[in-house]
C-alpha cells in the first residue's frame, strides 16, 4: 500500500538527521520551471498570492531567488524531516524504529506544489508554494492541472495495482486524478465525539492522518483490511460510520 500526504506550511530547517539514504526528487526539471516563474513575484506579490505576512513573504521571495536545481548539497533535508505540521507531528518520524524507517519509502509519498511528488528521503530545498495558489497572469494558472498527469502516472508506476491510501487534503489530492489510479483508492475519515456527535475536527483529523501513516509503516500494512486495525491514540474502526473505500475511525477525545 502507498499513502499520499499533504506537505506542511511550517518547516524544520536546522535539524541534524541522517542523510546517508538521501534521494533526488524525480520532478526536478518541473520544479525548476516553477521556481523560475516564482522568481518573477515580488515579496508583496507573494504576500497577496499566499496570504503571507511581510516577514514570510520576504523569506520566501529570497528562497525562490536562491533556489537551485542542485539537490545534492549536504545542507538539504530529506522531505519527511523537513515538514513540521499537525500531520507530521502525528507521524513523528524521529521516533520510528529503524525497520519502520526502512518501510517509509514503500508506504509514503508527499504531494507538493513545487516538487509534485516527493519520496520520504528526497532532498528538499525550503519553499512555500501551496497547491491551491492561484498564479494570476501566468502560463501555469493551476498547480493541480500542471501536476495531475505527471503525479498520477508516477503513482501508477509505483502502485502496480496496490491500494492507494489518500491521506491528503482536498487541496492537495486535487493534484491526483484519483479516477485514473489503477487500483483501489481508500480515503480514511477520522471523526471525534463532540457535543454528542462524531464530527471531523480539522486539528485532530490532520494529526490522525499522520498517525495512520505511522501505523502503516510500523505494521507494514498490505491490504485494505489491514488498515481497519488502526487503533492509535484511541481511534477505532466504525463500520456504522463507514462507506465503501471510505473507512471511518472514531474516538471520544475525553476518554483517552
Amino acid at each position: 500500500m502507498l499513502a499520499i500526504l499533504s506537505p506542511a506550511k511550517s518547516l524544520n530547517t536546522d535539524l541534524s538527521v541522517d542523510r546517508s539514504n538521501i534521494s533526488t526528487p524525480q520532478f526536478l526539471e518541473q520544479a525548476a520551471e516553477l521556481a523560475e516563474m516564482m522568481r518573477g513575484f515580488s515579496p508583496s506579490d507573494l504576500a497577496s498570492l499566499m496570504k503571507l505576512s511581510d516577514k514570510l513573504s520576504a523569506l520566501n521571495a529570497a528562497r525562490f531567488e536562491e533556489w537551485s536545481i542542485d539537490h545534492q548539497a549536504d545542507d538539504l533535508l530529506p522531505a519527511i524531516y523537513a515538514f513540521n505540521g499537525d500531520v507530521y507531528q502525528g507521524l513523528d518520524v524521529q521516533t520510528l524504529s529503524s525497520d519502520a524507517l526502512n518501510r517509509l519509502s514503500n508506504h509514503v509519498r508527499i504531494l507538493s506544489g513545487l516538487y509534485g511528488l516527493l519520496r520520504p528521503f528526497d532532498a528538499m530545498r525550503p519553499y512555500r508554494l501551496e497547491m491551491g495558489t492561484k498564479l494570476k497572469w501566468q502560463a501555469i494558472a493551476s498547480l493541480p492541472d500542471f501536476w495531475k498527469s505527471r503525479v498520477t502516472d508516477a503513482l501508477n508506476v509505483e502502485l502496480k495495482g496496490r491500494p492507494l491510501v489518500n491521506l491528503a487534503s482536498n487541496e492537495y489530492s486535487a493534484a491526483v486524478d484519483l479516477k485514473s489510479i489503477e487500483g483501489p483508492v481508500i480515503s480514511p475519515v477520522f471523526k471525534d465525539l463532540k457535543n454528542g456527535e462524531y464530527k471531523i475536527i480539522s486539528f485532530y483529523a490532520k494529526r490522525a492522518r499522520g498517525l495512520m501513516a505511522r501505523y502503516m509503516v510500523e505494521s507494514d500494512t498490505q491490504t485494505a483490511n489491514d488498515l481497519l486495525g488502526f487503533d492509535y491514540d484511541g481511534y477505532a474502526f466504525s463500520e456504522a460510520h463507514s462507506k465503501p473505500n471510505t473507512p471511518c475511525f472514531i474516538r471520544d477525545p475525553e476518554s483517552r
